[in-house]
């Protein structure tokens, strides 16, 4: 059974139509927070743990970006969408758990990993922050996403994102979506 969200904030009389750059503002602090928490989770030493949370908070974003647009959230349909738009990215879908693997190894694979896939988690966050504003700003919904529609557009966000994530420190935090 897919979990269905649709409360968020919306004008008290329904009728009022909402401020673009507050939602703007909004939208954009959802990604830059999941961003920064995808890059944090990216640093945990447990292999494949670190895949497990990067998954969960892109749900995570994704659920605060449907309520954010007043689209229904199912749980189900984000995991699958999820699952389809990383394993187009063979760097995502095989690199991912090989930076997380390399931390077993002592010193030289820990170095790696804690540098790598950091990095690949914060890209993988702002690719799908992207293309998730990008769907709901031209009036999708979670049900209507097509991953194989979007799949080129997400490939180049990540590509965006991995210079985004790896000049996290030197951003402005405003400015990383």
């Amino acid at each position: 059974m897919s979990e269905a969200i649709t409360e968020g904030p919306t004008p008290s009389d329904g009728k009022t139509p909402i401020d673009p750059a507050a939602r703007g503002i909004r939208v954009a602090r959802i990604g830059r927070n999941h961003i920064l928490a995808a890059t944090g989770v990216g640093l945990v030493p447990i292999p494949l743990v670190d895949i497990v949370g990067v998954f969960g908070i892109n749900l995570d974003m994704i659920k605060k970006l449907c309520v954010e647009y007043h689209v229904p959230f199912h749980k189900d349909r984000g995991k699958a969408i999820l699952t389809s738009l990383l394993s187009g990215l063979f760097p995502v879908a095989v690199g991912g758990p090989v930076f997380s693997l390399l931390k077993l190894v002592p010193l030289i694979g820990q170095t790696a990993g804690a540098v790598a896939f950091p990095v690949l988690a914060g890209a993988t966050t702002y690719a799908v922050h992207k293309v998730f504003v990008q769907h709901y700003e031209a009036g999708g919904t979670i049900l209507d996403f097509s991953p194989a529609r979007l799949r080129k557009r997400f490939s180049e966000c990540f590509c965006e994102g991995k210079n985004v994530a790896a000049d996290l420190h030197k951003n402005d935090p405003a400015e990383i979506t």
